[in-house]
């Protein structure tokens, strides 16, 4: 589903990935732990291609097409999908119209879906306000679910889904993440996959993910089983990684 190689990247001519190599198969779910300021963010808006990030060596390749200059749009439309930490409040834009923009895409849903989709959320009261205005943080994380419903990615990134959420909201955060990665079906039946950036780790008492990594300062390291990892994170914080790593 998605091969970076060899990826280094600059902003505003700050080297912020060094050299980051990574694998996220078909169907396969990724957790991604790191430190602030470690470049987890930074990552996520590379593969999506947000303007200021600069690749200076690597490649991106989705679905066996190097998409590394590809625009934010064209990503898009192949199946890429992003839920953000702390997405802007976009004045005059309903929130249904967005979602009735991301599915008038797709032929095989009508605007029927909308309902079931804001339902599914609690949404129902949110259709008519424009999208993140005043909205809490518990809102917010479904207002950027209730989207990528609509939008129905390949592959969906999360960037800390866990992050300002009250325990009744994260499991419905949880659930509608399970259901869009397919992490009900079998394994031979799951072909949507997905990254979850998470700094505390609470999303995966929701979300049982497959691998996870560690990145520290531009670099990834540590790929492997997410509970370990994490469990060793909580023991010996990060420094437990670099001691490791030396």
């Amino acid at each position: 589903m998605l091969d970076i190689q060899n990826l280094t990247v600059t902003v505003q001519g700050k080297r912020i990935l060094k050299g980051v190599n990574m694998h996220v198969s078909s169907g396969e779910t990724v957790a991604l732990f790191g430190p602030n300021g470690s470049g987890k963010t930074s990552l996520l808006h590379t593969i999506m291609g947000f303007p200021g990030y600069t690749v200076e060596t690597g490649t991106i390749q989705f679905k066996g097409e190097d998409i590394t200059g590809m625009s934010i749009d064209k990503r898009a439309e192949r199946g890429i999908g992003m839920a953000f930490q702390r997405p802007p409040a976009v004045r005059g834009v309903k929130l249904k119209d967005i979602l009735r923009m991301c599915i008038n895409r797709r032929e095989d849903v009508d605007e029927t879906a909308i309902s079931r989709y804001v339902q599914k959320l609690n949404l129902d009261d949110f259709q008519d306000r424009d999208v993140n205005l005043g909205f809490s943080g518990g809102e917010i994380k479904r207002c950027e679910l209730v989207q990528l419903l609509a939008q129905d990615p390949d592959f969906t990134m999360f960037d800390e889904p866990d992050s300002g959420v009250d325990l009744v909201s994260i499991h419905l955060v949880g659930t509608v993440i399970n259901e869009l990665l397919q992490r009900g079906n079998g394994p031979c039946k799951k072909i949507k996959s997905g990254l979850i950036i998470s700094h505390a780790g609470h999303i995966l008492e929701f979300v049982n993910a497959d691998r996870a990594y560690v990145i520290l300062n531009g670099r990834l390291h540590c790929s492997g089983n997410p509970r370990d990892i994490l469990d060793n994170i909580k023991s010996k914080g990060y420094e437990g990684c670099i001691t490791c790593l030396r």
